[in-house]
């Protein structure tokens, strides 16, 4: 019985391996986003919506990579949701972009509008005050590249409503670099199923969406509310008919701050597997297959010895190094092999660790509040 079993663990191990041999193979042989358009002329104003809450420290540096875009300053409209900060942001905001030549407003968020709580109830206010078709939504803790609005403006199209970019995060210590490797492993394998007409999800931090497509939905006010409300809005896009473009380049790379502690990084993970259950049933089932790689190998060191789990994990490290290295390459960054062996400690923790924080349950707290 125990050889049976051994058996079908290194046939499902075989499997994943080769499901992921296939994703990098893919990732690192495609061409690229759809081709870009050429930018409209004249270049039209634009709407940058950022929602903040306590974002005092973090803000400021948003803030400067907004006032060094290549885009003419007289066409940017850069609009701020303070959403109940103690911490001074709105005086944070104004300090930092005092003298900028286009328009910018600290909006202070009052009251919800609709079904929207959060960071969706902030978005649903300035886009009311948004005087543009075009929004672009990031984070305060994250800075954007000169090219950023070039960058997801050229991919628009009058049947897309969302172009989503990729996001990169870094920081000084090992902890935060493999948060990095995390990222862009997740977002290499988004593309690929995007590229095979699946959607999978937009992101609330790099994310252009059209006024044609967000009005379309009734705007946040009028969605199902969700703690993750970028992925609410990418399905409500698509439900109304509209495309997306999903476009993995360095030019439109977002640099996000780390989460500084396990406790907040266990608390950004346990919000998204909230919008995980949303997904469509099949991915989730690709989710919960390539899920479950750590307890195979458990299993497979018990029963068939150490040297053939090595052997497994030895070629997943391979493998899964190929992939994020094809990457970071095209993220323009420079993977740090030397951190894949305890890139694979911290994804088992990360999972045992998300594995409790599930079972214990409860409501997801996010920037001071409750979700239940």
């Amino acid at each position: 019985m125990s050889g049976l079993l051994l058996k079908g663990l290194l046939v499902y191990l075989t499997l994943w391996l080769l499901g992921m041999a296939y994703t990098a193979g893919r990732f690192a042989r495609r061409r690229g986003a759809a081709a870009a358009l050429p930018l409209p002329a004249p270049l039209p104003r634009v709407s940058i919506l950022i929602a903040a809450r306590d974002e005092a420290a973090a803000l400021p540096r948003c803030l400067a990579s907004l006032r060094a875009l290549r885009y003419p300053a007289g066409l940017l409209e850069v609009l701020v949701g303070d959403d109940g900060s103690t911490d001074g942001t709105a005086a944070a905001a104004e300090t930092a972009m005092r003298g900028f030549g286009g328009q910018f407003r600290v909006v202070p968020i009052v009251g919800s509008l609709g079904a929207a709580r959060g960071k969706a109830n902030v978005l649903a206010h300035l886009a009311r005050v948004a005087s543009t078709d075009h929004y672009f939504i990031t984070d305060a803790d994250i800075s954007l590249p000169a090219t950023w609005i070039t960058g997801l403006l050229a991919h628009t199209a009058p049947a897309v409503g969302t172009v989503t970019g990729i996001t990169a995060v870094g920081g000084p210590r090992w902890f935060h670099q493999l948060q990095g490797i995390d990222w862009l492993l997740s977002l290499s394998m988004v593309q690929v199923v995007s590229d095979l007409g699946r959607p999978v999800t937009a992101m609330g931090n790099n994310m252009l969406v059209t006024r044609a497509a967000y009005e379309a939905t009734g705007g946040y006010e009028a969605l199902p509310f969700s703690v993750t409300e970028d992925f609410a809005l990418f399905r409500a896009v698509l439900a109304v008919g509209f495309g997306f473009r999903q476009v993995f380049q360095a030019d439109i790379r977002a640099d996000s701050l780390p989460m500084f502690t396990w406790a907040t990084l266990l608390r950004q993970r346990q919000r998204w597997l909230r919008g995980v259950a949303d997904l469509p049933r099949r991915l989730r089932l690709e989710l919960l297959f390539f899920s479950g790689f750590w307890p195979a190998l458990a299993a497979v060191g018990l029963l068939g010895g150490p040297a053939v789990a090595l052997g497994c994990w030895g070629a997943k490290v391979l493998v899964q190094g190929t992939l994020a290295a094809a990457a970071h390459r095209r993220a323009g960054l420079r993977l740090r092999w030397a951190l894949l062996p305890l890139f694979e400690l911290y994804t088992l923790a990360l999972t045992v660790a998300m594995l409790v924080f599930q079972l214990r349950g409860g409501a997801v707290v996010w920037k001071g509040r409750r979700y239940e």
